[in-house]
């Protein structure tokens, strides 16, 4: 929402979301390495001290370097949607956690349904609330709804083969935390590379093509994932990470950009915060569906090799995950440990060809629906079209009223409206006297 009001014009503020976005890519890169450092030394609650440091200098320095922007019609928060929001969320991933784990039961689809219908009532009343949680009227901007949409897709993929992929490494390649952590950097390179390259792409080509092109891309590395083995190259792994994660990091840098940019100055932040909401809604379904079929997929391969004399308490923990089924392994004689680490890792590997191939699909799909529903609800425009006014703080001393005199013109079609609204062009002259 600050670079929304801070870069005024369409190509700076672009530019200015893909550095955002590249400088997330590297706390991604970062994040498992310096994690995996600490894990080495130190026990497994250290990794959360990382960002004590970082948010106590973010705190003090934000206040004092961060310009201010705030609506002054802003409503009150209504905690009532909040809780409505976060229980709807909740209960369709538990119902969908449990079906991985238990198989499709009553009381599962009752969550998932129970979660459904408070969703429901969430969206109802933020139609009826003066100043709702979320302002369902910039749902009607093709140009936003389409990219939040793509936005929360992407990240959806995203999340469950990445989560596979780090378990992949230290279960299955039997790598420590910092090396596995040094096998992902190469990915986020690729991630820091995608947000840069998008701002640069939309200059010259339409903002639906390269959505859709940056979805493709991220669907030829998934489908390169799903070429892994247990005993393959790490080159392999390594090539699809990066081609996936250059295909979702220009995907969600220009998401934002559209997101942010469509939206009218002074809903920036309820759009931005739209744009955050969906991101994390997709990282969480991603754990929660994607996640839970290359489960399913590891536990039901399993089911199939146990051995019959293992106790109970020791299949449970080889089903739950990877990492129970090598502590399990552990304590077996070495004759029978080594083939059914084996098997485990076999299986484990076939659920993240699976949870690849899945993100194939979804990537592939919202690919070809971005591409044509951008292209039918007129969005497909060049995305720098012209430079848009801040929303300023009038409070501010920099903030200037500046006389204007307007000249109408034809008329044009309205920026980010739909096509059946048009306005005015208008032939401004300024005067530089502050009124």
């Amino acid at each position: 929402a600050l670079i929304r009001n801070m870069f005024v014009d369409a190509k700076q503020r672009a530019v200015a979301i893909g550095i955002w976005a590249a400088v997330f890519s590297a706390g991604t890169a970062l994040g498992p390495v310096l994690g995996g450092v600490l894990l080495e030394s130190f026990w497994w609650g250290s990794v959360f001290l990382l960002g004590l440091p970082l948010m106590a200098g973010l705190l003090v320095l934000g206040p004092v370097l961060l310009p201010e922007f705030r609506d002054p019609d802003a409503g009150r928060l209504d905690l009532i949607s909040a809780g409505l929001s976060l229980a709807g969320v909740l209960g369709v991933v538990y119902g969908l956690k449990r079906i991985a784990e238990d198989g499709l039961a009553g009381p599962p689809v009752l969550f998932i349904v129970a979660g459904l219908v408070v969703g429901v009532v969430f969206v109802l009343r933020q139609r009826t609330l003066p100043d709702p949680l979320i302002d369902l009227r910039l749902f009607r901007i093709p140009a936003f709804s389409v990219s939040l949409a793509a936005g929360l897709l992407a990240l959806f993929t995203w999340a469950g083969t990445y989560l596979f992929l780090a378990q992949y490494l230290q279960l299955v390649k039997d790598l420590s935390p910092l090396e596995a952590g040094m096998w992902l950097l190469p990915a986020a390179g690729g991630s820091i590379a995608g947000s840069m390259l998008s701002p640069a792409l939309t200059s010259r080509v339409r903002p639906a093509r390269v959505l859709a092109a940056g979805l493709w891309l991220a669907a030829i590395g998934f489908a390169v994932v799903t070429q892994v083995e247990p005993t393959s190259s790490l080159s392999i792994l390594v090539a699809g990470s990066i081609v996936f994660s250059i295909g979702i990091a220009s995907t969600v840098a220009l998401v934002t950009d559209q997101v942010v940019g469509a939206a009218p100055a002074e809903r920036a932040g309820a759009a931005a915060g739209l744009s955050e909401t969906g991101g994390e809604l997709g990282l969480a379904l991603g754990v929660a569906i994607v996640g839970s079929i290359g489960t399913a997929v590891y536990r039901g391969d399993l089911d199939d090799a146990l051995a019959p004399g293992l106790p109970a308490e020791a299949q449970e923990a080889a089903r739950d995950t990877l990492g129970g089924a090598v502590a399990v392994a552990s304590q077996l004689p070495e004759s029978a440990a080594a083939g059914f680490l084996d098997t485990a890792r076999e299986a484990f590997t076939h659920g993240l060809q699976v949870t690849a191939g899945a993100s194939v699909l979804v990537a592939a799909t919202t690919a070809i629906l971005v591409a044509l529903v951008l292209r039918r609800a007129g969005a497909d425009a060049p995305s720098h079209a012209q430079p848009e006014g801040p929303f300023e703080d009038i409070r501010t001393p920099h903030a200037t009223d500046r006389l204007a005199t307007v000249h109408s013109t034809a008329p044009l079609p309205c920026r980010g409206c739909g096509p059946e609204l048009i306005t005015t062009a208008a032939a401004v002259t300024r005067t530089d006297e502050p009124t």
